[in-house]
């Protein structure tokens, strides 16, 4: 998961595509948006692109001057954020929520092998209550 957020990243700053910030309102949309299916994902791409007004969060684009400068562009679109870049930023995001996931899977077997043992261990106590219960 990790390899694959690197990629999109990648991708992203190849292409000199913007990477969104969380609390940039497109990514904040599409989180609220839950979807389950490509096609959700999709129509979540395409409303985005047809949003009126659509800037970055500071309502700046950025120019291609290679000063790296941004102007105020009122209510027009956002160049940065094209159908690529905004299918790449969901990608991202779905890699984040899934990377915190397993870390915390990760984190509570771990506390749950210190606290209960292995399978091996488990195995080994069960049997012997058994056992014991059975000739005891």
């Amino acid at each position: 998961m990790e390899e694959l957020r690197r990629d999109y990243e990648d991708f992203l700053r190849q292409r000199g595509l913007e990477r969104l910030a969380s609390d940039h309102m497109a990514p904040v949309r599409f989180k609220s948006r839950r979807c389950s299916t490509p096609e959700e994902f999709w129509s979540w791409v395409r409303d985005e692109l047809r949003r009126p007004g659509h800037t970055d969060r500071h309502r700046q684009a950025r120019t291609r001057t290679g000063t790296e400068r941004s102007v105020s562009v009122g209510a027009a679109r956002c160049r940065s954020l094209s159908a690529a870049g905004l299918a790449a930023n969901g990608a991202l995001s779905l890699l984040n929520i899934c990377c915190r996931l397993l870390g915390r899977q990760i984190a509570a077997q771990a506390a749950a092998f210190e606290r209960e043992g292995g399978f091996t261990e488990r195995l080994y106590r069960t049997r012997t209550e058994r056992c014991t219960s059975r000739w005891g």
